[in-house]
């Protein structure tokens, strides 16, 4: 009576008196797993396997199953193993290719579990011999590069991804002691980027992996792996340029015609309808490899700055070196003698773009829509990217150098009480002026029932790193401040207006500290970073002018503070910071009523109001006001 065996590599019927029958590639692989060489007596033993399917499960077990002095009675053949599947990868016959691929999968999946407590050096010595492994995975590089650049099917491609990435077959080699890992740098040195950079587009599914290859060389430090941490940014930012050049698309089919004139009629009643088909699916394998790198290695933040025409990358390859932006004070940039100013065009119609404009250009993309969790992830990490920048100093550097002017076109948020932006009318400024625009347009546009509280944390912490920069480097920066502050005032008028529903889910304590913190940074050390006396007046007038927002603020956080309760502390922080605020408004709001009711005015004008503003800074001194409000030499800018 025949059964059916079911462990691998046993053929599939046979007698219950006789020895099970094994495949052939079984049986050849036990003779690798023996101590003779296998091709000794079979000098086409080599050709042959690659010509059989590969048993993956029987080989990994095999690798799994040998003991620690069976690995020095095997090491040769599995040396000669592993030299034999790179030499197949070079065949014209696919189908050895496939089978060499596969075979490389199961010899660095098997050898890496079974040796998961060795030190990179057993393995690698293990796999290829440590005195030849060098030019070994040189070849194999060489070869899977050919591989993915070539003609290969899509099949073919993705397998050779799977062979470097998934479950980090190869990652393992890579990572083990990285500042003394020799495979590692060569690896570095002669990297794949353009062989990624042409596969990238061929399918989303390969995101994922891609990401395991970049991570790693977020990792890398040293003057010796800059040019591979330049080649992830092409990665980045190709991948990111295709994503803002699919939206623009579907942003550009959408506007005129049946649509654009029907939308328009009705209002918000196909706004919904309108995002979703401007909606592009988001890249988070990617976000995630730059945050890795923009977090972990600090010179990455050079391939950020590094400039280069307004062009298509994936059309046009260019080869470019990275711009030098202005020094912080008191600090060296990274890897500066690896850098140099770059030729770029002298026309002057031909804009100028990097990696991080692209970065801004994507986030104002993605940061639109929030309501669904996806959508919220890909703006969470593109915010805690944009902090990662913000908390680096070489960085802030850059993006405040005012020899450094971009025109950036941020994508904004269809709404119906104002017009589309013109890209034409978009000024050269610092690329800082785009952070803080991307900032104000996510405040504006996302004061929603479903609040997304830790969004609006981060963004106020970025702007007030930014601050904190241009005080401590007394920055004058010319930005449309007005803008902002208008943007902080409403979001606090909201908080006010939804305090029932929002103290349900978040602390909004928490969140109107730092709004109110910024307003004191303002009033407090203006005068060393705001452009003009007149920036002052119109902070003043803004702060006078929705004086009642701010005395709403005050009330609510009285109340709360005084009474016992969860956020009794959390509001009496909030209480104690409105005294700069409140010091303002109480000392110029008689001063402005009294001037209407004596030239019998029932509304004052914009002007009339800064006019008084001026009047009163210049005649008054700072001890008249309030001895605890820390309003620092209150009189000095004007």
């Amino acid at each position: 009576m025949s059964q059916v065996e079911k462990k691998a590599g046993l053929l599939r019927r046979t007698s219950s008196s006789k020895k099970p029958l094994k495949e052939k590639v079984v049986l050849m692989y036990d003779e690798i797993f023996a101590k003779e060489d296998p091709a000794k007596n079979n000098p086409r033993f080599w050709d042959e396997l690659f010509l059989m399917k590969v048993n993956l499960e029987y080989l990994e077990s095999k690798l799994e199953s040998v003991d620690g002095e069976d690995v020095q009675r095997i090491q040769d053949n599995i040396n000669s193993l592993f030299h034999h599947c790179v030499q197949a990868l070079g065949e014209e016959h696919q189908i050895k290719v496939v089978n060499a691929l596969q075979t490389l999968c199961a010899l660095f999946r098997g050898v890496h579990q079974k040796n998961k407590s060795a030190s990179g050096f057993d393995i690698i010595n293990m796999l290829m011999g440590f005195d030849k492994a060098e030019q070994r995975m040189k070849d194999l590089m060489e070869r899977l590069d050919s591989l993915l650049c070539g003609d290969s099917s899509e099949s073919l491609k993705s397998l050779c991804l799977k062979l470097m990435y998934d479950n980090y077959h190869l990652i393992c080699l890579f990572c083990y002691n990285i500042s003394q890992n020799t495979i590692l740098e060569y690896v570095m040195i002669n990297s794949i980027f353009e062989a990624i950079l042409q596969v990238n587009h061929l399918n989303r599914k390969y995101n994922s992996v891609i990401f395991s290859y970049i991570l790693k060389l977020s990792l890398s430090s040293g003057s010796i792996h800059l040019c591979s941490l330049f080649g992830m940014g092409m990665v980045v930012h190709q991948a990111l340029t295709e994503y803002n050049r699919q939206y623009k698309d579907k942003e550009e089919e959408n506007q005129g015609g049946f649509f654009s004139t029907l939308t328009s009629m009705v209002g918000s009643m196909f706004i919904a309808d309108a995002d979703e088909k401007l909606s592009v699916q988001t890249n988070e394998a990617i976000l995630l490899a730059l945050y890795e790198a923009v977090h972990l290695n600090r010179n990455f933040i050079t391939v950020l700055a590094q400039s280069h025409p307004e062009i298509d990358i994936a059309a046009t390859p260019t080869t470019t070196t990275p711009t030098t932006p202005t020094t912080p004070l008191g600090t060296t940039p990274p890897s500066l003698d690896m850098m140099s100013n770059p030729e770029l065009p002298l026309d002057p119609n031909l804009q100028t773009s990097n990696l991080l404009i692209t970065f801004l250009k994507y986030a104002s993309i993605v940061m639109q829509d929030t309501k669904d969790e996806h959508r919220l992830n890909s703006a969470r990490l593109c915010l805690i990217i944009l902090t990662c920048i913000a908390e680096d100093q070489y960085a802030d550097a850059f993006l405040h150098d005012d020899n450094m002017n971009f025109r950036v076109s941020l994508h904004r948020m269809p709404m119906r009480h104002r017009k589309k932006a013109v890209d034409k009318n978009i000024p050269s400024r610092p690329l800082v002026c785009a952070v803080l625009d991307l900032m104000v347009e996510f405040i504006v546009t996302h004061m929603m029932k479903d609040f997304p509280m830790d969004l609006y944390l981060r963004c106020v912490q970025i702007i007030h790193k930014l601050l904190c920069y241009q005080k401590k480097c007394r920055i004058r920066l010319h930005y449309t401040w007005r803008e902002l502050w208008s943007a902080l005032i409403n979001l606090l008028k909201f908080l006010l207006s939804n305090e029932t529903t929002l103290l349900a889910k978040h602390n909004i304590f928490h969140l109107a500290l730092l709004v109110v913190n910024l307003f004191n940074m303002f009033i407090t050390y203006g005068d060393t970073f705001l452009p003009t006396s007149n920036s002052y007046d119109e902070l003043y007038y803004e702060i006078v002018r929705m004086h009642q927002v701010f005395d709403n603020l005050y009330c609510m956080v009285l109340r709360v503070s005084t009474n016992t309760g969860q956020w009794k502390e959390a509001a009496s922080k909030v209480t104690h910071a409105l005294v700069n605020v409140r010091a303002i408004i109480n000392h110029f709001n008689p001063k402005i009523e009294s001037y209407a009711a004596v030239n019998h005015i029932s509304q004052l004008s914009e002007d009339q109001v800064r006019s008084i503003s001026l009047n009163v800074r210049k005649n008054v001194s700072l001890n008249t006001l309030s001895q605890d409000v820390l309003l620092k030499e209150f009189s000095t800018i004007s």
